[in-house]
């Protein structure tokens, strides 16, 4: 349970559905709702496929280069951080969509709904991290099994909050939207900050420099 509510919260936030909800409303203004409904189930599918890819074939990426699990944590707490700042700071994003955008929704599912907005780097180095969790836990198929549901509750949340954009931006209108994403950007530089210390400790205990646990 704990690594399935680190792995989903950590998503969650990375993934942001309040930052990714005005690209996909521009996309999707000329849809009716049945289109609106498959525009966001084939986005979060696409990012789900590519979530599990990395889950599966990660570790083996990871030694084709030649790169220590602690080195990617830090990495990616490092662009975790970057992507917290950038969200609590940027200006909002929330002024309408592409008036042209409908046109492409067909390829929008994919890039850039499915890929950077949903799977990006900050997702990637997340999974990877989650992956050393998996390995150094009483049971790895128990964990492997966490990190997996995580991944399809995350993407189905996603999913629920794109489906329901319409209703939830006329709610919460630009300024509430936007003060979410910015607490969840102070959130996600949080978690950023304690990927890369405990990527630090690791990578300390890996060359024997200290005995923390």
């Amino acid at each position: 349970m704990p690594l399935f509510l680190a792995t989903f919260t950590t998503l969650l936030a990375i993934i942001n559905p309040f930052e990714a909800l005005p690209v996909y409303l521009g996309f999707a203004q000329r849809l009716d709702d049945k289109g609106r409904r498959s525009l966001a189930f084939r986005s979060c599918l696409y990012a789900l496929m590519l979530m599990f890819f990395f889950l599966i074939f990660g570790t083996l990426l990871l030694k084709v280069f030649g790169v220590p699990m602690p080195m990617v944590r830090i990495a990616g707490g490092i662009i975790l951080t970057r992507l917290g700042f950038q969200l609590f700071s940027a200006p909002s994003s929330l002024g309408g969509g592409d008036a042209t955008a409908g046109d492409a929704s067909s390829d929008a599912a994919f890039v850039p709904l499915a890929m950077p907005i949903m799977f990006g780097p900050g997702a990637m180095a997340t999974i990877l991290g989650m992956t050393s969790q998996v390995k150094n836990s009483a049971s790895e198929l128990a964990g492997l099994i966490a990190v997996s549901a995580a991944l399809v509750a995350t993407m189905a949340t996603t999913y629920l909050f794109l489906a329901g954009g319409k209703e939830l931006q006329r709610r919460l209108g630009p300024r509430g939207i936007d003060a979410a994403t910015r607490i969840v950007g102070f959130f996600v530089a949080a978690m950023g900050i304690g990927m890369a210390f405990d990527g630090i400790i690791e990578a300390l205990q890996l060359h024997g420099m200290t005995n923390l646990h």
